[in-house]
């Protein structure tokens, strides 16, 4: 690995490109969905809303099993063990086996329960809980995908999960349409197509890991003390995560309260910023195997410059990609709904969807560098000081609802879901200001094997 920088850009390149193409691939498919169950209505559409915001959440809030194994990997392969990164590797994945199985459960337990929770219309509210009973299935692939994905980032290896995605999301896709128009099995269809998907990328990815452990001879027994080790360590990416998946999910809770127009308006929206969000995570990516390598190896200089380069990226990617949505945002409606009032309340929020991506772009990247340095309890803390700066501002375009409201017409939906991407984008502003204060500083620089 060069420290050039002709070498930094060749490598980031590497492991970027394959990473876009791989992160591109679910959201590509997310919109799929939402295009197909689109066409059975509106209420089925704002279920779906309500049904993948609690889905996302089940399986993201486990998102520490891909990011602090690709941290973990690249330190160990940096320090130049193999044989400790895919360790480490299979202890994240039985971690991820048993953290599955029990959230699967609870997931199919109280699915109307926890659809519930968005105060989403009783039409709406059926259609979710139908689709979380069924997807419930597939959240142990879901998480296994998660961590074997992680093991693989870490040995500098983003081809294999791209091969794997594409295969599990076309596949997703065509099952859905089938399932969902050809067959008439309505929104279950599509979570059928979803848990068929997830496990069948969950088996293929687990044949990589038992092929590198079969390379490394590592045993792929689960060994409880350093499965619990393993736990211990996501810890403070797990509360990361838990502060962003409750901004996103107040953020989803204050559009059902809005009516199944803005709900659904912002069910595409929201679905359109994560296709960018995977978009430009895919430095971040990058980010997260090659710091955590730089810093295993102990090139504290490296990391510093490839970090400077990969943050330009990133905002450049934003704005790229901005420019691109503004272009594009008078039709994107008219692709997930025939109804014209959620139609005008999509393009309404892409407005500040947008314009935010440049922002978007720096946070994310640095989000990627910070969690490749295993710098976690600082990033728990960041983003629960965050979401208490956030939720005055949201939950103020909850209590303006029925001012936004008042005339009951499109121009009212459409100002209530800008307002709402508003609200998110002070969310991202104050999130970026505390990343900018911290890589700054070489705080987050630890060197070593473990950090």
């Amino acid at each position: 690995m060069s420290a050039s920088p002709e070498g930094q850009h060749r490598e980031v390149l590497r492991l970027a490109v394959p990473a876009f193409l791989a992160l591109v691939a679910e959201p590509i498919f997310l919109l799929v969905d939402s295009a197909i169950v689109g066409r059975l209505g509106v209420a089925p559409l704002a279920g779906l809303g309500v049904a993948s915001a609690v889905l996302l959440t089940a399986a993201n809030v486990f998102v520490f099993l891909a990011y602090g194994t690709t941290s973990v990997v690249a330190r160990q392969l940096g320090a130049g063990s193999r044989s400790g990164a895919v360790t480490a590797g299979i202890d994240g994945t039985w971690l991820a086996v048993l953290l599955g199985a029990v959230t699967s459960a609870l997931v199919a337990l109280f699915a109307r329960d926890l659809a519930g929770l968005f105060g989403a219309s009783a039409a709406a509210l059926d259609q979710a809980a139908t689709y979380l009973r069924v997807s419930a299935l597939g959240l142990p692939g879901m998480l296994v995908v998660l961590a074997t994905t992680g093991v693989l980032r870490g040995l500098q290896d983003t081809r294999t999960p791209l091969v794997v995605s594409v295969a599990g999301f076309t596949t997703n896709g065509l099952l859905s349409l089938w399932f969902v128009h050809g067959l008439g099995w309505g929104i279950a269809g599509s979570a059928w197509g979803t848990v068929i998907a997830q496990t069948g990328m969950a088996l293929a990815l687990g044949a990589m890991l038992a092929r590198e452990a079969a390379r490394t001879a590592v045993t792929l027994r689960a060994h409880p003390g350093r499965v619990l080790a393993a736990a211990r360590g996501g810890v403070p990416l797990l509360v990361r995560t838990l502060a962003l998946r409750a901004v996103l999910l107040v953020t989803t809770w204050v559009a059902a309260g809005l009516g199944d127009v803005p709900l659904a308006a912002y069910q595409v929206t929201s679905t359109v910023w994560s296709f960018l969000t995977f978009a430009l995570d895919a430095v971040a990516i990058a980010a997260q195997a090659v710091t955590g390598r730089w810093l295993g190896a102990g090139e504290l200089a490296a990391a510093r410059s490839a970090t400077r380069m990969m943050v330009r990226w990133g905002v450049l990617g934003g704005v790229v990609l901005g420019i691109g949505l503004l272009l594009v945002r008078p039709w994107v409606g008219g692709w997930f709904t025939p109804d014209e009032a959620v139609q005008a309340a999509i393009a309404g929020g892409l407005v500040v969807v947008a314009l935010g991506q440049p922002l978007s772009g720096f946070v994310f990247v640095v989000d990627g560098v910070l969690i490749g340095a295993g710098d976690g309890r600082w990033l728990a803390g960041a983003m629960s000081a965050t979401l208490l700066a956030y939720l005055p501002v949201v939950l103020l375009v909850h209590a303006g609802g029925d001012w936004l409201l008042d005339d009951g017409s499109t121009r009212g939906q459409v100002n209530a879901v800008t307002w709402l991407w508003l609200a998110f984008t002070v969310f991202m502003s104050v999130r970026g200001t505390l990343m900018w204060m911290r890589v700054r500083t070489d705080r987050w620089m630890v060197a070593g094997a473990v950090r």
